[in-house]
């Protein structure tokens, strides 16, 4: 059975046009059927330039109720996007400026940043033309597997003598995001993961060259394609990314991250490989495989599209040394000389 884009969602569950409904699921259905046409850059390559989000109401991992099941039914996914617009309905009412102050160690998103600022996207994913219920589609439960017990080891190591040392002693105690260095959640990847807001991606190719502008924090990354590996030991942020092409399919393998760069406790050993194929003017099926045997019980993978967008991509103003990180420091200052 064909499921339905969730804009052709809106007609079918509004009881409005159907043929409207089935006109788009018959385009994505010739997307899916091989009979698209990539188009080519000048070089001969194909062209995935443009401007491209991955936001999404999707979550990574699976919730739990949807156990192994991977594809949802068009009725479950109206119901995530109906669940998520009655949220935002109420998150996006204006804050009260009567509210108390926040109080210490429960401190309310509301306080900082109300829904106006956030950009997580209102619909499910649709990947091949299947609405998904997680981004991870390998494990089959869909689930990140579990730390090796030397990985625990490692981290929990780490945390203690991150603690010892003082998590608010100067601004490099701080995680990059925070200084400005990275952008957080791995938005800039590899692999590149939608985030609170910021989910833009400008792709621009030259001959032996793939260039992403990550929109969060400004982060480029540079993919070389048909190139060699870097010299050992030259750690980038955002890791050394090497690409080829398979058939219209550009894989980018990515390792020798910056040590200071850990993905969910990833070692130094981490290999992130990432395909991206254009499937229609307006998708690229963008895919990722995670292999890190010191972290990891085992390797796993995610799926998304990255859509088309006509939005600009804006400045991410955030400046080393900005106002929310001398106030963190400042915070933390204050919280010792009440403990004197």
């Amino acid at each position: 059975m064909t499921n339905y884009s969730s804009r052709s969602l809106r007609f079918i569950f509004c009881g409005s046009v159907l043929v409207a409904a089935l006109s788009s699921a018959l385009s994505v259905s010739a997307q899916n059927s091989g009979s698209y046409t990539v188009p080519r850059t000048v070089d001969g390559t194909p062209d995935l330039q443009g401007m491209w989000t991955n936001n999404t109401i999707t979550s990574l991992s699976r919730p739990d109720r949807f156990g192994d099941k991977l594809v949802l039914t068009a009725q479950e996914a109206y119901q995530l996007e109906l669940d998520v617009a009655d949220y935002n309905s109420g998150r996006d009412l204006p804050s009260d400026p009567d509210r108390a102050a926040p109080v210490k160690d429960r401190i309310e998103t509301a306080d900082s940043y109300n829904n106006f600022w956030m950009d997580g996207g209102t619909t499910v994913v649709i990947y091949n033309n299947e609405f998904r219920s997680s981004l991870i589609v390998d494990p089959p439960n869909g689930q990140i597997p579990a730390y090796t017990p030397e990985a625990q080891n490692r981290i929990d190591a780490a945390t203690a003598l991150r603690r010892s040392r003082g998590a608010y002693d100067g601004p490099e105690s701080r995680p990059l995001a925070e200084r400005c260095i990275m952008s957080f959640g791995s938005s800039s990847g590899p692999p590149m993961l939608p985030v609170l807001y910021n989910n833009h991606y400008q792709i621009v190719q030259s001959a032996g060259y793939v260039m992403i502008l990550v929109e969060m924090v400004h982060d480029v990354r540079i993919i070389r394609v048909g190139d060699q590996p870097l010299p050992e030991g030259m750690e980038r942020w955002m890791g050394d990314s090497v690409g080829h092409w398979e058939g219209d399919t550009l894989v980018v393998e990515t390792s020798e991250f910056n040590p200071s760069q850990r993905f969910r406790g990833s070692s130094e050993n981490l290999k992130v490989t990432e395909r991206f194929t254009r499937v229609a003017d307006n998708i690229i099926n963008y895919g990722f495989t995670v292999e890190d045997p010191d972290t990891y019980t085992r390797s796993w993978s995610a799926e998304m599209p990255l859509n088309l967008t006509d939005d600009r991509l804006y400045e991410y103003a955030c400046h080393e040394g900005n106002y929310s990180l001398s106030g963190v420091l400042a915070g933390a200052r204050l919280a010792e000389s009440e403990e004197r």
